[in-house]
Order: C-alpha cells, then sequence, then structure tokens
C-alpha cells in the first residue's frame, strides 16, 4: 500500500502479533547471469523472482470517449491531478472534527458512508501502465474498443437468478451499503461476498486472472524453479503454485484458483489455468472458464503480464489484456484477515436488529 512506512508497520506487526512473510528483495535477486539486461536462473529460463507492485491508474476497461493511447502530456496531467486529490486526502484530520451523521454521509463504497479507512492505507495508484512506449488507457487490448465482450444469453440469465445473487464471485467489489443487498443476503454467513469472508482477494487480484483492486494491497510476490512456480498475492495471502511441464488435473477436481499449468515458450512463461470451481465464478464465468497468462521480463525491474481469457458460455468470445509489473523493493506482510471471522456473528446480529425495526415500523 502506499505510504509504507516500515517503522510503523512494524510496529503494527509486533503489536498484533503479525509475522513478516518476505523481504522486498529487487527482482531477480536469485538469477545466476544476465543476457542483455535480463537476470536469468540457472537454468537459462529469464528469473521472473521478485516482489512486484500492481498499483495502477490503468482502468480494465476504456473510459467511454477516450483513445486507446494517451500522449505523454495527456497523462502527465491526470497523474498531477491524481498525485495533488492525494496530497489533499492526505492531509492532518482535525481531532476534534463531528461524528458522521446518523446513517452516514451518503457515500457507497468500502471507505465511505459512516467511515473506513483514511487515505494513508489506500493506493488506487498513480501512474500509467507503459507497454511499448505508450500509455495505455485500458487493461483490455482486444477486442480494441478496450471493453470485456457482451455476455451471452445463458449468461444474462444466470446473473440474474437466485443462485448468483446468493453466490457473489470472489472478484466482486462491495459497493452497496450494508443492508442494502437483496433480501436473504444475512442469512448465512457463506452468502457473504467471498473477499468479505477472507477465502479469497476481492477483484481477481489473486486471479487467474491477476488483476489490480485499485484499493490497496498491491504487492505479488513471484517465487522461480525449475519445477514449480509461486505467485503470492499480499491481498488475503493467496497463494498459486504453478507446474511446470506438468499435466492438467482431471475434470473432477476442481480448484479455487484452478489448475496452472506452465510452460516456456523462448523467453515467456506461459500459464495454462483450467479446472476452476463454480465458486469463484470470475467476473459471473463457469467452472469451464479457461484462463492463458504470459509472464515477460522486460528489463531487469519490469514484467509484462498478459492475460487470455475464454469461457464460450458467459462471453461472445474471447477477451485479452495486458498491463507492466514494475519491480518494487517494498515488503509483504502477512494479511491476517478476520483472525477467526469474529466479526461474521455481529454482521448477522445487526441484519436481524435492522430486520426487527424494519417489522417495527
Amino acid at each position: 500500500m502506499r505510504n509504507r512506512v516500515i517503522t510503523l508497520a512494524v510496529g503494527v506487526a509486533a503489536a498484533c502479533g503479525v509475522a513478516v512473510l518476505v523481504g522486498g528483495a529487487p527482482a531477480g535477486a536469485a538469477g545466476q547471469v544476465k543476457q542483455g539486461g535480463v537476470p536469468r536462473a540457472s537454468d537459462g529460463h529469464p528469473d521472473l523472482t521478485g516482489v512486484y507492485d500492481l498499483a495502477t491508474m490503468t482502468p480494465l476497461e476504456r473510459p467511454n470517449g477516450m483513445p486507446a493511447v494517451m500522449t505523454d502530456e495527456e497523462a502527465a496531467k491526470l497523474e498531477k491531478q491524481e498525485l495533488a486529490r492525494n496530497q489533499n486526502l492526505d492531509k492532518p484530520i482535525d481531532g476534534n472534527r463531528a461524528a458522521p451523521p446518523k446513517g452516514g454521509d451518503g457515500s457507497v463504497g468500502p471507505a465511505g458512508n459512516v467511515g473506513g479507512y483514511n487515505n494513508f492505507w489506500l493506493d488506487r495508484g498513480g501512474k500509467y501502465s507503459i507497454i511499448d512506449g505508450q500509455r495505455r488507457t485500458s487493461i483490455v487490448i482486444d477486442p480494441p474498443d478496450g471493453r470485456v465482450p457482451q455476455v451471452t444469453a445463458d449468461a444474462r440469465q444466470r446473473q440474474m437468478s437466485r443462485f448468483a445473487q446468493l453466490r457473489p464471485t470472489s472478484d466482486q467489489t462491495e459497493s452497496n451499503d450494508p443492508g442494502l443487498e437483496p433480501a436473504g443476503a444475512y442469512d448465512d454467513p457463506e452468502r457473504r461476498p467471498l473477499g468479505e469472508r477472507c477465502l479469497l482477494g476481492f477483484g481477481s487480484t489473486s486471479g487467474p486472472p491477476i488483476l489490480p483492486n485499485y484499493f490497496y494491497n498491491n504487492l505479488h510476490q513471484i517465487v522461480q524453479t525449475p519445477t514449480q512456480v509461486m505467485i503470492l498475492t499480499e491481498m488475503v495471502h493467496d497463494a498459486r503454485v504453478v507446474r511446470m511441464n506438468a499435466k492438467h488435473l482431471p475434470p473432477s477436481i476442481r480448484l479455487w484458483l484452478g489448475d496452472s499449468i506452465g510452460t516456456w515458450e523462448d523467453d515467456t512463461l506461459v500459464v495454462d489455468t483450467t479446472n476452476f470451481t463454480d465458486k469463484t465464478r470470475f467476473r459471473g464465468s463457469t467452472q469451464d472458464l479457461h484462463v492463458v497468462e504470459r509472464f515477460t521480463r522486460i528489463d531487469a525491474q519490469t514484467l509484462k503480464y498478459r492475460f487470455t481469457i475464454d469461457d464460450p458460455k458467459t462471453w461472445t468470445k474471447p477477451w485479452t489484456g495486458e498491463y507492466t509489473w514494475p519491480a518494487t523493493g517494498e515488503r509483504i506482510y502477512e494479511y491476517a484477515c478476520h483472525e477467526g471471522n469474529y466479526a461474521m456473528g455481529n454482521i448477522l446480529r445487526g441484519a436481524r436488529v435492522r430486520e426487527k425495526q424494519t417489522t417495527q415500523k
């Protein structure tokens, strides 16, 4: 997250009993040799090992009316505005300020309504992703309009069904104020979003595909060996193990993050993932989702991450996106989420109180 202060973080970690998971070694620190500025592992392949910060201002889909590529001047203007906004929000908060109005201030989202994280802890990204010298206005590059393709009729029916309402996807953002979800959403802990239950990171930050969450905890770590590649996500501490040059598991075996098989195509690590479970359903997809990821080291400090999504039962055609992963020297700390979900009981109790208040009116 932005404004990481190691002294503060260590103090908080000690107070909460949180352990440091990994140091912030530069990308490629384990590389044996360099060819053309690219660190390589002992087996000759590019060494992808390192910690990367995925925060970016580049949205997944291109905003209406924007070109596919911005000029340097346009990007610099928007990045300057974002910097000024953060500097304004980072100003000290008046300790004598009044309490928020009953029911909140009318804003929505995880940082609004009656209160949430202040801006110190947030990192939405302050720069646009640059690929091939271009400042892209969307992560999606195919279709050319930079938008995710339309969903199929079957997918629309699934999304409108009662099943879809009661089984939120792992990448669902919790944008509604508490209490405004469909009736019955608070009747069962398993009906709460997977991110809220700390099972998977929201916004598909755990992947695949691995996407920015535009909120906080943007770090990812890659540990590479000749037989396995591990991808660790800071948000909700998901760890995916890619088995190199192996065969996919039988279709009867389904995994939260799918079954990932890796191969090398020249200097690009290609990861093919199938065998998803219907519990995750990326953007409403089925368990037949097929994701192909490509990790390419651009230089000693940058990876290019490219992915292609295919699920004929969900989208009318496959779609592709790409963005850069800059290396960082920052550290990943344990994401000790909910520690036994003690808050879950209060979430359900609060729903019962609201129901009682509603029936008494």
